[in-house]
């Protein structure tokens, strides 16, 4: 490749492009993992004995349908990736609300 044959054009849309890509990546993974902690604080803090008051019904169960729905999509997707990730989300705030519920 020469000088001549660089095209600062063509350049700009690459990166345009790969950054679009990762960006929707990174989003989604932090959406999801956002998703995760919302309730795992209170979770832990009624597993802990700092207070007594469980979140309420209706965030968990909005948080486990949005989970859900993240996993329907990359299920769909065959993403594997994400399909293990929120099974192992679920997993874990499955086990610390037994924790709490059969103390």
């Amino acid at each position: 490749m020469t000088a001549s044959d660089f095209n600062p054009q063509k350049l700009v849309e690459f990166v345009k492009e790969k950054f679009a890509t990762i960006s929707a990546e990174t989003l989604g993974w932090l959406a999801i993992v956002v998703i995760h902690c919302s309730t795992i604080p209170t979770l832990l803090a009624v597993w802990t004995g700092l207070t007594d008051r469980l979140p309420s019904v209706d965030m968990v169960l909005l948080v486990w349908a949005g989970l859900g729905l993240f996993f329907a999509k990359a299920a769909i997707q065959k993403d594997m990736l994400n399909v293990v990730t929120i099974g192992l989300g679920f997993i874990v705030q499955a086990v610390l609300m037994a924790l709490i519920f059969f103390k």
